[in-house]
């Protein structure tokens, strides 16, 4: 069979299988009992599927993604992010607008603390869209900073994605994670001079409007008691990988205990935080894993099908330089984001994608920085962009997908900036990996 019928009848099988509302690790799962047979040969290759299924998920280079997701669900249960938006609230005094950079600023913190771009939303959508709302502020001034920064975790380490983006696609996972770091607070930066922009232009769309007068000491003492301290938990994660002490795994599990350590100090319900995070991390580990699982032999497949190796031929056979083609794998990274969840794009793409960026002679881990913000604009494209349903669910009665969909648009154009940023200057990705490679 041609390479071209095996991968339309493995790939086409899957997005039926969505198409119909299977579950993304069940479609994986199904199309991978129908070609295993075919494709890997008869029984035996049965038997090939179940011991493969099990190497998928013993990976060691998949420890640290329940372990960052662990982090994160302790973070939000203990009330800690609570404490650090009240004091960054403090911070931004009366200045216009403060509600909106209040967000970006406690948005990019917890985006270093929690490793979900879906939780990093929901939070942020629960606790500033009903203020900013009752203060006047206009729906795109609310939606959209939440839009904007919900999705920084994706880059940001500890970034649940990029480990396993980074295992999927077999590349330094400790470097993956270091390469996000200058892009993501840029992209922070691009928001705030992005709302700034916005309130020059139209200044009702955030009125001014009276605050208690804190003092300087106040603001200080308080920043420095409840957002500081939580930079021990950035340095058990960030710090512990570019000194070169600890790998991704160790520095996941130093970042649960930092954690931990700041329940104790801040006297939060630590048993029942513990209990609580658990069972969230159980629930969103275990169904990951389980995609992990299916996209492995599926990759498999289309390796001894010949469909990997033949669409990269065929894709390099065309007399056009290779930026076009990054270019061309960028564009479809967007376009499926409309449509389809995060993970289920890695699945489909992370086979070809990468060997591809291989052969035409890109470094793996800044192509994986620009699938990872490709993937991050996904989270709120519409019409199928899941922070966009995410805050739609937390947004008050008689908010419109519509409305929150068009608030989304300038942070979108903030983040394609940013990509052809890192496209023309791979150092911005690139510099920090140098100190862990």
């Amino acid at each position: 069979m041609s390479w071209y019928w095996a991968f339309s009848l493995l790939v086409g099988m899957v997005l039926a299988l969505m198409a119909l509302g299977v579950p993304v690790a069940f479609a994986f799962l199904l199309t991978n009992l129908v070609g295993v047979p075919f494709y890997l040969g008869g029984l035996s290759g049965v038997t090939h599927l179940v011991a493969n299924s099990a190497d998928a998920v013993a990976s060691f280079h998949l420890a640290p993604l329940p372990l960052f997701v662990l982090m994160g669900e302790m973070f939000f249960h203990s009330g800690l992010a609570v404490r650090v938006f009240d004091s960054l609230d403090m911070l931004f005094g009366r200045v216009r607008g403060r509600l909106s950079y209040l967000t970006v600023a406690g948005g990019t913190v917890f985006a270093t603390l929690s490793g979900s771009s879906l939780a990093n939303g929901a939070l942020l959508g629960s606790l500033m869209v009903p203020e900013m709302l009752r203060r006047g502020y206009k729906r795109y001034m609310a939606f959209g900073p939440i839009l904007g920064t919900g999705g920084l975790a994706m880059i940001i380490p500890p970034s649940t994605l990029a480990v396993l983006l980074g295992s999927l696609a077999g590349i330094d996972i400790g470097a993956l994670l270091v390469a996000g770091i200058l892009p993501g607070f840029l992209l922070a930066l691009f928001y705030v001079v992005l709302i700034f922009i916005q309130v020059r232009l139209d200044p009702d769309a955030a009125p001014a409007y009276d605050t208690e007068r804190v003092s300087w000491n106040v603001a200080i003492r308080s920043f420095a008691l409840n957002v500081l301290p939580m930079g021990l938990v950035v340095f058990c994660v960030v710090g512990l990988i570019l000194l070169g002490v600890a790998t991704p795994t160790e520095a996941a599990a130093f970042g649960v205990f930092g954690v931990m350590v700041l329940c104790l100090l801040f006297r939060a319900p630590l048993i029942q935080t513990i209990q609580r995070s658990l069972l969230a991390t159980i629930r969103v580990s275990a169904s990951i894993l389980l995609i992990v699982m299916g996209s492995a032999i599926f990759s498999q497949l289309l390796a001894f099908s010949g469909a990997s190796a033949g669409l990269i031929k065929w894709t390099t056979s065309f007399d056009v330089a290779p930026f076009v083609i990054l270019l061309s794998m960028f564009f479809v990274l967007l376009l499926l984001g409309m449509f389809m969840e995060q993970i289920s794009i890695m699945m489909l793409t992370v086979p070809v994608f990468f060997p591809l960026a291989g052969s035409l002679g890109y470094d793996l881990v800044w192509f994986g920085v620009i699938v990872l913000l490709g993937l991050e604009i996904g989270l709120a494209t519409p019409p199928l962009g899941l922070l966009l349903f995410v805050l739609h669910g937390v947004a008050p009665k008689g908010t419109t997908l519509e409305q929150v969909a068009w608030a989304a648009v300038p942070y979108i154009g903030c983040a394609l900036l940013l990509v052809a940023l890192i496209m023309v200057f791979p150092p911005i990705a690139l510099y920090l990996t140098q100190f862990v490679r």
